[in-house]
């Protein structure tokens, strides 16, 4: 008997539709102006004020549930070990695919938490600072293959993650330029002592498929809670197109931008290459890599056109 696999995973996760979802309870206290919503906004992703109440207030709510529960269980502990110990952050990971809104998202959701009663100090790690540097890439001839699991430094991330929920007080992540497409040599981020650290990337919910020093451990184990942000492949290609456009107008004008030398590309021209970018490596990473990933998560929010959440599931507990 063949068992539809796909259909099995969904039925371990309820469902609402945007109505259903938007009707949920929201915080008292928690709003965003619409100067701080345009600040979050993408190039190419417009978020509307009804996006931020019906889809990311209820979102945000049930986080300081998830939350809440956490620091329940670490103060339990505490008593039943007869120990005093620091909790560690609480680590939010956020996956989907290259150009399907995961960094807007996370933002919004770094912004609500940080209104959150508690007020905790929310950092935001994204996974790009951990790509193999663009020398290290042309030496192994992986450039064609940027954002596959085998271009980045996972060991490097995993240790990350290791010192961060081990508690400790300072850590330094290694930072990426869009425009360069490379890793900044000599900048970092800093964490210090977050509360709460939202980690965002299209690898963040994949296995370890290579071999390497610590096989056994994935990325996701770290994580408090996951959200995989979902949209029909036709609508991310168009997104993905879109943006591509918008950076020919804009980022790629800049000499120091490593696609400079497409910004003369005509409109046809430019939506063609930008098509075959999707065809031979976005199309492929996200079937072969990401999507596959997608039921590892907590949550999945499905975006529609506009990048308008239509629906969200939600694992079973």
């Amino acid at each position: 008997m063949t068992i539809n696999l796909t259909m099995k995973s969904t039925e371990a996760y309820s469902h609402f539709n945007r109505q259903e979802w938007s009707a949920l309870a929201k915080p008292k206290q928690a709003a965003l102006s619409k100067q701080e919503i345009e600040l979050m906004q993408g190039i190419d992703q417009i978020i509307s004020p009804d996006e931020v109440t019906d889809i990311y207030l209820p979102l945000s709510h049930m986080l300081y549930i998830q939350m809440t529960h956490s620091m329940n269980l670490h103060h339990e502990m505490n008593l039943f070990l007869n120990r005093t110990t620091k909790k560690v952050p609480f680590v939010i990971g956020i996956a989907g695919s290259v150009s399907v809104g995961k960094s807007t998202t996370a933002r919004l959701i770094q912004a609500l938490i940080s209104q959150w009663p508690t007020k905790p100090k929310v950092d935001l790690v994204t996974t790009d600072g951990f790509l193999l540097p663009n020398a290290t890439l042309n030496a192994r001839n992986l450039m064609k293959k940027k954002g596959f699991p085998e271009s980045y430094d996972i060991e490097r991330l995993i240790h990350f993650l290791t010192d961060l929920k081990s508690g400790s007080a300072y850590m330094e992540v290694p930072m990426y330029s869009h425009l360069t497409y490379d890793r900044l040599q000599n900048e970092v981020q800093k964490v210090e002592e977050p509360d709460v650290v939202i980690v965002e990337g299209i690898n963040v919910l994949q296995v370890n498929k290579k071999k390497s020093n610590i096989p056994e451990v994935f990325v996701s184990d770290f994580f408090d809670y996951s959200i995989y942000v979902d949209a029909d492949e036709m609508n991310i290609k168009q997104w993905y197109i879109e943006r591509f456009k918008l950076l020919q107008n804009t980022a790629f004008q800049d000499p120091s931008s490593y696609f400079h030398r497409y910004r003369d590309l005509s409109p046809t021209e430019a939506v063609a290459f930008a098509t075959d970018i999707w065809n031979t490596v976005n199309k492929v990473n996200l079937e072969k890599n990401i999507k596959p990933t997608k039921y590892r998560a907590n949550m999945i929010l499905k975006k529609g056109p506009g990048h308008r959440v239509s629906d969200i599931q939600i694992k079973k507990t």
